[in-house]
């Protein structure tokens, strides 16, 4: 598994993937991505260790995602990834976290003493699909409450049951009221969650414009980020 890279198109940056304790919600019916977790702290600290000594420093931003949220990292991995901030001279960090810790956010921002954008993995701004099919565990009810804490947001398409009406209105939600977006188009994995390839074709075509857009970045697989 790929835990490092550089990514120098939109956003420039260097990516790691680190390992975390078990996700607080871990419910999502779409997730295979939580078997990435651990419980024994001594090999995740060990291993991220090994991670992010690969950092440089060089694009001056580091984002640090793992299956879950920034909370669920080590204590010793934040205090790690402090180290290699002062050190390497990080001037933004990026981190993932999910909407029960929406209260939370500013604990990292005064750990860490630089400015942090926070993404979110919305999946969609539809509550009945997002809480009832999706399990997100996420109550909110429009894009405008997720903007008041988050200034990313990850939408998750193609996914079967979701129709064209729901993902236009996600696309329209995310470029009014964020300044940056993710759309992963949804890849089959071990859950019982299936891609929808005729919405696929459609999107391709539809939002090919949002491959030139600066601000939103499209994963086509999930590896598109270089890491997984």
């Amino acid at each position: 598994m790929d835990r490092y890279n550089r990514i120098t198109e939109k956003n420039p940056r260097e990516i790691v993937l680190l390992r975390a304790f078990p996700c607080a919600w871990g419910k999502c019916t779409f997730c295979d991505y939580i078997d990435d977790n651990g419980r024994d702290r001594e090999e995740l600290v060990r291993q991220n260790r090994q991670i992010l000594s690969r950092v440089t420093g060089s694009p001056g931003v580091l984002e640090a995602i793992n299956s879950g949220s920034c909370f669920e990292l080590p204590e010793e991995t934040l205090e790690d990834i402090r180290a290699v901030v002062q050190e390497k001279k990080i001037r933004r960090l990026i981190f993932e976290s999910h909407w029960i810790y929406r209260k939370r956010l500013e604990e990292m921002r005064e750990f860490f003493g630089i400015p942090i954008t926070y993404k979110i993995g919305v999946e969609t701004f539809d509550y009945d699909f997002r809480q009832n099919v999706l399990h997100k565990g996420a109550d909110f009810r429009t894009p405008q409450e997720v903007a008041e804490y988050f200034d990313s947001i990850c939408l998750m398409t193609c996914v079967k049951g979701q129709t064209k009406e729901m993902i236009r209105n996600d696309i329209s939600a995310m470029k009014q009221y964020f300044a940056h977006g993710t759309v992963n188009i949804f890849n089959n994995n071990t859950t019982p969650v299936r891609r929808d390839e005729s919405l696929v074709r459609w999107f391709m075509e539809e939002y090919r414009w949002l491959m030139d857009d600066p601000d939103v970045e499209v994963l086509y697989e999930i590896t598109d980020f270089g890491v997984g």
